[in-house]
């Protein structure tokens, strides 16, 4: 495989507007998330940008950053928007999303999203951990993912369902799914050209879309799942945790 990690980013969060450019210890959220990428060492790093005031800040940084419609309707689409223009002979065979709202993302995970497409007949890679909190059981804004386990190794399923509702019943793990994808380049093009389907829109959960069109979904279980900032208190929070090693940063 020849991944390139692609980190959707836009200014106009509900909860958290401008947060891409949110300062956590000197520099600002989207440059961690680039950094974190970084540091997996898995391949090329773009930010694909709503906005040019994001792009600015990445390109002053010595990043790479490419201007995408703020009109995108995902993260999805943005991302297939970016990778377009950076490999129009699509020297990439695999396409990582990486969520720009992840600054303390541990980058061995980024590793492990990778790992399903190992598998021929596996689409799409994504992450999930073991739910420990019993409140996270019924959040609906905790995705809990149905998974088959995977006979070649115990660290592995195939996804069969993503609900907001707590899943599977009966004795046994909940798992609590990481937004973070990687796709086969060919599947991420089809995936974009698709139109929302009937679940997707129900459940409000884009990944649905997938397994109604009959895309193959592969799980890795990982540790922990990344502090994702979304409200003032998660960005109070991922500026705690970085704060030790804020000067590794720069």
């Amino acid at each position: 495989m020849n991944p390139i990690v692609i980190i959707p980013a836009r200014m106009s969060a509900t909860r958290l507007p401008g947060k891409p450019l949110a300062e956590i210890n000197g520099l600002p959220m989207i440059l961690h998330v680039r950094n974190r990428a970084i540091e997996a060492e898995v391949g090329r790093v773009v930010v694909a940008a709503g906005e040019q005031s994001i792009c600015d800040v990445v390109r002053n940084a010595g990043g790479e950053a490419i201007l995408t419609n703020p009109e995108l309707p995902s993260g999805s689409d943005r991302i297939f928007a970016a990778l377009e223009q950076v490999d129009p002979g699509e020297a990439f065979d695999t396409v990582v999303n990486l969520q720009g709202d992840l600054p303390t993302l541990d980058p061995t995970l980024i590793h492990a999203v990778i790992e399903p497409l190992s598998s021929r007949g596996v689409d799409i890679g994504t992450l999930a951990a073991k739910i420990t909190d019993p409140e996270e059981e019924d959040c609906p804004d905790v995705v809990k993912v149905v998974m088959s386990p995977s006979e070649e190794a115990e660290s592995r399923g195939r996804a069969l369902y993503f609900t907001r509702a707590n899943a599977p019943w009966g004795q046994g793990d909940l798992l609590h799914h990481i937004g973070i994808y990687a796709y086969r380049r060919d599947v991420l093009k089809k995936f974009v050209q698709l139109k929302p389907s009937f679940l997707e829109k129900r459940e409000k959960l884009e990944q649905l879309r997938a397994l109604e069109n009959n895309i193959r979904i592969d799980v890795s279980i990982v540790d922990t799942v990344p502090l994702g900032v979304d409200t003032q208190n998660d960005l109070d929070k991922a500026r705690l945790i970085l704060s030790g090693v804020s000067h590794a940063l720069v």
